[in-house]
């Protein structure tokens, strides 16, 4: 997920072409590590985002602007000073490190032309953005660098600008081909992915393991173990990446995993995978980060607000799994109550050779079909009658508790069923609406005391909608609250109904309007109806289906509860491609 030198290259033959003489217009600076620039371009305002972020330094164009604070920080208006309606007059990188330099043309106090040079280092947790005057020296920085810092750099005003540290590693696109195989092969014993890494700056991992792969077919190699036909496919690929980079030539594209969520990008097609990911291409390099990292700190967000409402559902998982295992173990106690009714009745039937203050008795058992003996244990202070009259009552005690436990078992199931139900719905939850629902939910069923956030979103939640390659319309909820609106009252009877197998997911319905729906269309939603669901990340998933009047709600059951007969099953695989193909906006 680094934004390596390469990129950062093309990325700067972008802002050279779109913005070379453009005039700064605006300076904001949204967060502590995040500078946002707008410049006048003869096709109108273009936006420059510029980010420090120990996680996410990059620099793009964008279209998703933050929000700016009331108060610019100190860093934001010392750039207004300095740099406003400034002219961008080059940007430079130094081969291919990962630092990139803005030139802009400024006017000073006296009225004089002067240069003063944004730098972007991108360099992951030392990441800065900093600037200087002509001659080198630091007028200020977003991140100050003191001693206490760093004993190696400083970065703080006055001081004279120097160069991270730079890393002992060559610039892989300047060497011929010998030079390669030749550093390869000094490395020896070293797995060839770790030994890219190690020898050339300006590369991210999946740019590296993309290279092995091309090269071995996805074996993975050591260094001493390439054979001349690697080699040569090695090359290849390191001169496709060079075009790539320095001719422009390049496919931005973002690795997703299954469930959508942004994993990585590249500047090359990425095949290394083998279908275990979603990858999507895309014009350029900003619009790939914008959405990338738009999507990053959306996730971010949406797993801290989250945090509290997961902690709960899963307590209440552990608590009624607990309480499972403890009645499965009484339950299993009672398992043999008959035995005590029958030695009541042995107890009775010998009344008269058995004597009070006997701790034991051995008797004709005869519920034997063999009539052998039995040994039973008495109560010494008890009468032969009253021994009896004590095994009778435990045997009704426990066929109490055998019933009483049964029953228990079996609610502490559905209900273990429903909030695993809730805990799905809440891992596949992408919105701010989506969860304050689910949080009205819990609030209801009194899992929670109450809504912790009084000015929760309450807008309107539509259903999830596709259109299948047949062109009819399947929705899919998405909550338990929702899958009780859909399927009792917002479906027709003839309307086909889908829910995974035994699985927690979303109930999902084909909107019939009368007509015979095909199979392929029955495929589709069976596909969407698992993906929707807690089997989103497994292989083959078994789906259900039958029509609306065959599924129904029992008197009390908790949100998303049904009940259905008459039904057929498909086996299919959750396919996110797909899904996102058939997605209806």
């Amino acid at each position: 997920m680094a934004l390596d030198g390469a990129t950062l290259n093309i990325i700067k033959n972008d802002i050279l072409r779109d913005l070379l003489d453009s005039r700064i217009e605006k300076i904001h600076q949204p967060s502590k590590d995040c500078l946002v620039i707008s410049f006048r371009t003869k096709e109108g305002s273009k936006k420059l985002l510029i980010s420090a972020g120990s996680s996410g330094a990059r620099v793009h164009f964008t279209d998703n602007v933050p929000e700016n604070p009331a108060v610019p920080p100190m860093f934001c208006m010392l750039l207004r000073k300095k740099l406003s309606s400034g002219r961008l007059v080059n940007v430079r990188q130094l081969s291919l490190d990962r630092v990139l330099f803005l030139d802009f043309e400024v006017l000073n106090e006296l009225s004089d032309k002067v240069i003063l040079t944004l730098c972007v280092e991108i360099t992951g947790h030392n990441s800065n953005i900093i600037l200087i005057d002509q001659n080198e020296k630091i007028i200020d920085a977003i991140k100050r660098i003191g001693a206490d810092v760093s004993s190696v750099r400083y970065v703080l005003p006055a001081v004279k600008y120097t160069l991270p540290p730079l890393q002992d590693k060559k610039n892989l696109f300047e060497l011929s081909k010998d030079e390669v195989l030749n550093d390869i092969k000094e490395k020896g014993e070293m797995p060839l992915e770790k030994a890219l890494l190690s020898l050339y700056f300006g590369l991210s991992p999946i740019i590296c393991r993309e290279m092995v792969y091309f090269a071995t077919k996805g074996v993975d190699a050591f260094c001493f173990e390439m054979t001349e036909s690697q080699y040569d496919k090695l090359y290849f690929y390191i001169s496709e990446m060079k075009k790539a980079v320095y001719e422009g030539k390049c496919t931005p594209t973002m690795v997703l995993s299954k469930n959508l969520s942004p994993k990585d990008f590249s500047f090359m097609p990425i095949l290394q995978y083998s279908g275990e990911v979603v990858t999507r291409q895309y014009e350029s390099f900003s619009k790939l980060l914008d959405v990338f990292y738009s999507e990053k700190d959306r996730l971010a967000r949406m797993k801290q607000k989250s945090g509290d409402l997961f902690k709960v559902v899963s307590n209440a998982i552990d608590r009624i799994e607990r309480k499972l295992i403890n009645q499965q173990n009484d339950l299993e106690k009672c398992k043999d109550k008959e035995k005590l009714r029958e030695y009541g009745d042995i107890i009775y039937a010998n009344l008269s050779s058995i004597q009070k203050g006997m701790p034991s008795v051995r008797l004709v058992n005869f519920y034997d079909e063999n009539a052998g003996e039995v040994t039973i244990t008495l109560d010494t202070k008890l009468t032969p009658a009253e021994n009896a009259q004590k095994y009778y009552n435990e045997y009704r005690k426990a066929d109490t508790a055998e019933k009483t436990l049964t029953q228990l078992i079996e609610n502490g199931k559905k209900e273990l069923l429903y909030i695993e139900s809730v805990f799905d719905a809440l891992s596949r939850a992408s919105s701010e609406n989506e969860l304050a629902a689910i949080r009205e939910e819990l609030y209801a069923e009194k899992y929670i005391k109450k809504s912790s956030n009084k000015k929760a979103v309450k807008a309107s939640l539509p259903y999830l909608k596709y259109v299948s390659s047949d062109g009819f319309l399947i929705l899919s909820g998405r909550n338990n609250i929702q899958n009780d609106k859909l399927t009792l009252k917002d479906s027709s009877k003839g309307d086909l109904w889908l829910h995974t197998q035994k699985i927690p997911g979303s109930h999902t319905v084909i909107v019939s309007e009368g007509k015979d729906i095909p199979n392929s269309t029955i495929e589709e939603a069976a596909i969407i109806a698992a993906y929707n669901s807690k089997a989103r990340e497994s292989g083959k998933v078994l789906v259900d289906y039958t029509t609306i009047k065959n599924v129904k709600k029992p008197s009390g059951a908790k949100p998303g509860m049904v009940i259905y007969d008459f039904y057929k099953t498909a086996a299919v695989t959750p396919d996110s491609e797909l899904v996102r193909k058939l997605t209806s906006k």
